[in-house]
């Protein structure tokens, strides 16, 4: 697959701007810096930040195992979709797929970006219908996106239909891992290199507690961050947000530590949710949220709201009537909603 026939021609032809840190990163060296209008005094945030990431970067790379040059970093998940969209597909020409129920950034950034999103609901088992992704497949068709674990269905997709829509689709498949780290399946990620036109996004605001530093991460081949990185901010990671990132990352221990607890209070969570008469029916997941579906979830959701927990009602997503989305809490939260569903039930 050639990356640049699928690259916007203004983005090709595009020479980046070159930052002063760019230009000249080693900022621990005895220089004098008068380079990028800086103020000169040292309070530890008067500087530019690194506009690569370099050192978050090879951490990440260790982690992953997968090479720097194929690592982009992003103010949230959603930069880097956005960035995805701009570097590949022209307003008013080309579309993309999206398979409802799914995140809803997609579409909001199809709209921004001026692209049609062509919407194909997923089958009754939230899985990709194929056939219809194939027939709606044109030239102009540039992404497919999938979440995968899904939200707000929380199950993973078959490997075997993605597998079959990276080696069919001559366009690029954006696969969503946000919350992969909950899930038993393996990240796509051990299989990058077989697909040049597969993009993974992960995220640290899910299984890593970051969501307050905005920190989005893109995996693909060196061609495709060759591209982002021709149209990203120059500073698009601020130095706060790469130091407890990378604080993080390296203390994986912990992260690992917190991903199991939330693993064991999903457990115990889905049993009690089947206990709840009003409750008709909880789905499978592989992530850190569970969908149930309920009596009516415009009344349950609003006397949950009374009780003092806050939920997501899903009931108007397509294959989502009647539906309430919970996030797993802590012991004591899980605690709290299980009495408070038990007092309305």
């Amino acid at each position: 697959m050639n990356i640049q026939e699928l690259t916007r021609r203004n983005i090709k032809d595009l020479k980046p701007y070159s930052s002063a840190r760019d230009e000249f990163m080693e900022l621990d060296a005895a220089m004098v810096f008068l380079d990028a209008n800086e103020n000169p005094f040292e309070n530890g945030l008067n500087r530019y930040p690194d506009p690569q990431q370099t050192t978050l970067k090879r951490a990440l790379s260790d982690l992953k195992n997968i090479p720097v040059n194929q690592l982009l970093l992003g103010n949230g998940s959603d930069e880097v979709l956005d960035l995805i969209f701009r570097a590949f597909c022209e307003p008013k020409k080309d579309n993309v797929i999206t398979l409802p129920p799914t995140y809803g950034m997609y579409e909001v950034l199809a709209k921004i970006n001026n692209i049609e999103n062509r919407k194909l609901p997923l089958t009754n088992q939230f899985q990709p219908n194929l056939e219809a992704i194939s027939r709606a497949v044109d030239f102009n068709t540039k992404i497919i996106f999938l979440c995968s674990p899904n939200n707000p269905t929380g199950n993973s997709f078959s490997k075997g239909k993605i597998e079959k829509l990276l080696r069919t689709f001559k366009g690029l498949v954006v696969i969503d891992e946000a919350y992969i780290d909950f899930s038993e399946q393996k990240s796509w990620l051990e299989r990058l290199e077989e697909f040049p036109n597969l993009i993974i996004t992960q995220t640290l605001s899910k299984a890593y507690g970051m969501a307050g530093i905005r920190l989005g991460i893109c995996y693909a081949s060196k061609e495709i961050i060759a591209v982002l990185n021709k149209i990203k901010p120059p500073y698009n990671v601020n130095k706060l947000t790469q130091k407890r990132a990378l604080k993080r990352v390296l203390n994986q221990q912990k992260v690992q530590k917190e991903i199991g607890k939330i693993l064991v209070q999903r457990e115990k969570l889905i049993k009690k949710l089947k206990s709840i008469s009003f409750i008709k029916k909880v789905y499978p997941t592989d992530a850190n949220f569970v969908l149930i579906k309920v009596d009516n979830a415009n009344n349950r959701y609003q006397q949950l709201l009374i009780k003092g927990i806050v939920i997501r009602n899903r009931t108007s997503q397509l294959l989502c009537e009647n539906t309430l989305r919970l996030t797993i809490g802590t012991k004591s939260e899980n605690k709290k909603l299980i009495n408070a569903l038990k007092e309305i039930e």
